[in-house]
């Protein structure tokens, strides 16, 4: 399988981005303050099992991961416009699938509404439906299963990090976690475009389209998820006519890692759908 991996400058921006594979392009964008490798960590695994080849597209959004951001990016009005650019760059005028996962599903929408007609299918993952901090209705966190001989063996850092959000808490979840999320969390804490000034709000109503999106679709939110909830994603339904909406339970804001067998077959399922459509 080909993998690419470059930077291309958009916008004054230096944007870090992987392509793996030929196909249809799937552009995936991953959420706050964590970088490309959340998506590829499960869509990768995902696409060693599946029969169909799609040129999946990973970027590090702007000051985030390997990617900078210029001066002019405050809000996620010109996260938006650096991803147009690329998206313009990159694959043109030609159709793609999109996957957005928290504050990736923010922006996704946002991109939905621009380019709805070029988009074939959507898949939002724990998507954020209001910026700031735990905003919404949010439950309190709720711990359903937890390996505490394992977990006193992580370092204090470590296990703040892991217990703060996960609701399985156990070496195999871990290991899932530091990998695909916890390094880049690290990599980022001190992040001064994150913590003063990006405000991660549009300036819009993203979720006011022309006309409801009837393409193949797939919202899949967590019953324990502390960061985003589940309930308020409900509100995205009637816009979204084709689109499955799973609430998977023993699983928080990180489901993909915590109900992976879950995860995998419902991915297939909708891709399914939209293979038949193309």
């Amino acid at each position: 399988m080909s993998i690419k991996k470059d930077v291309i400058r958009l916008l004054e921006t230096d944007l870090y981005y992987e392509i793996h594979g030929e196909g249809i392009p799937i552009i995936m964008l991953h959420g706050w303050g964590v970088d490309l490798n959340l998506m590829s960590g499960c869509m990768e695994r995902f696409f060693e099992q599946y029969r169909y080849e799609f040129k999946r597209i990973y970027i590090d959004l702007p000051g985030m991961g390997n990617s900078n951001a210029s001066k002019s990016i405050r809000k996620s009005d010109d996260i938006l416009n650096v991803i147009l650019a690329f998206i313009q760059e990159v694959i043109s005028d030609r159709q793609f699938i999109l996957v957005g996962e928290s504050y990736g599903g923010y922006l996704a929408r946002a991109l939905l509404q621009r380019k709805s007609k070029q988009i074939l299918g959507l898949l939002l993952i724990c998507p954020l439906m209001y910026p700031g901090y735990r905003q919404g209705n949010i439950p309190k966190l709720k711990v359903l299963e937890k390996d505490n001989i394992f977990i006193e063996s992580l370092s204090d850092k470590e296990r703040s990090y892991f217990e703060y959000i996960t609701i399985i808490q156990n070496r195999k979840v871990w290991e899932r976690f530091k990998t695909d999320i916890y390094d880049a969390l690290i990599k980022n804490e001190n992040s001064h475009f994150l913590n003063n000034v990006l405000d991660g709000a549009f300036s819009y109503d993203i979720d006011k389209l022309e006309k409801p999106f009837d393409k193949p679709g797939l919202i899949m939110v967590g019953k324990q998820d502390t960061e985003v909830g589940y309930i308020d994603q409900f509100k995205l339904l009637e816009k979204y006519p084709r689109t499955s909406f799973a609430v998977l339970d023993k699983a928080g804001h990180n489901l993909q890692i915590e109900q992976v067998e879950l995860f995998n077959s419902l991915v297939h399922e909708w891709l399914e759908r939209l293979i038949a459509e193309l």
